[in-house]
């Protein structure tokens, strides 16, 4: 790492809304420490922003399902290691009835969207306090904004994620350091495919967004301290649509859009 350069952590960042992250803080003069379980793709990554941003990368590889997945990355990153921008943007989706659904398939989503993200931001927040600078970016979801009828416990870490980067923005308020939570609607990345979604009426619209152009409307938002951002005008409608329509007819929605007989 080069000691005139911010460092930027970014979790997830082999493919999607992390990748792209991974490239603009890259661009705008970040290196970065690169974390996900693909450790190739990581490597790739890091010699492609060397090589046209000029970035020094750390690699280190980790399965964030993991108990101690956050203390194990901050241990490799070593007492010294001075993290500026945390993105915190790992996560994955499952779709299907919660009582048909495998049970570890669960709580790993569980452990990776919800228990890493709080336990790598509670570990690298009082050094940014203690500085007076920094910036967290969480990745939710537009899922956060209602419960989701068929990929209820992920709409629920999604939800946990942004109450969460709620109150801590507050708390943090007057400290130099700011959190915003990212609240994408659909985008063009690998969620789909692992989620199981890739052909319900949730996913199969014309209205979904690049991972560049979300990346993109992430990273001005958080430079500007903003709380949450909603790339996209439809999204932004259909998340302050749901404030003022009657819960059933939410829930109801919702299920159209990934049934479970898809």
């Amino acid at each position: 790492m080069t000691a005139s350069r911010p460092v930027a952590l970014v979790t997830g960042a082999s493919a999607g809304i992390g990748r792209e992250l991974a490239a603009i803080l890259a661009r705008e003069g970040h290196d970065l420490v690169l974390v996900a379980r693909r450790v190739d793709e990581l490597t790739a990554l890091a010699a492609e922003l060397k090589e046209r941003y000029a970035a020094d990368s750390r690699v280190i590889p980790a399965d964030l399902a993991r108990p101690d997945a956050a203390q194990e990355i901050v241990d490799d990153l070593g007492p010294s290691a001075v993290v500026d921008v945390l993105v915190n943007n790992a996560g994955f989706g499952g779709h299907g009835a919660f009582h048909k659904r495998d049970r570890d398939a669960e709580l790993r989503m569980i452990a990776v969207n919800v228990t890493a993200l709080t336990d790598l931001t509670r570990l690298l927040l009082p050094g940014m306090v203690e500085r007076g600078r920094g910036q967290v970016l969480n990745v939710a979801s537009t899922a956060a904004f209602q419960p989701g009828p068929f990929m209820a416990v992920y709409y629920a870490t999604k939800a946990y994620v942004l109450s969460l980067s709620q109150a801590l923005a507050e708390e943090l308020s007057g400290t130099g350091v700011t959190v915003t939570c990212l609240c994408p609607g659909v985008t063009e990345t690998e969620f789909q495919k692992v989620a199981g979604v890739e052909d319900v009426p949730l996913t199969k619209g014309p209205l979904s967004m690049t991972a560049q152009a979300v990346a993109e409307a992430a990273y001005k938002a958080m430079r500007r301290g903003k709380l949450i951002v909603v790339p996209g005008l439809h999204n932004k409608i259909g998340a302050q649509s749901v404030r003022f329509a009657p819960r059933r007819m939410i829930l109801k929605v919702v299920r159209r859009l990934h049934p479970a007989d898809h």
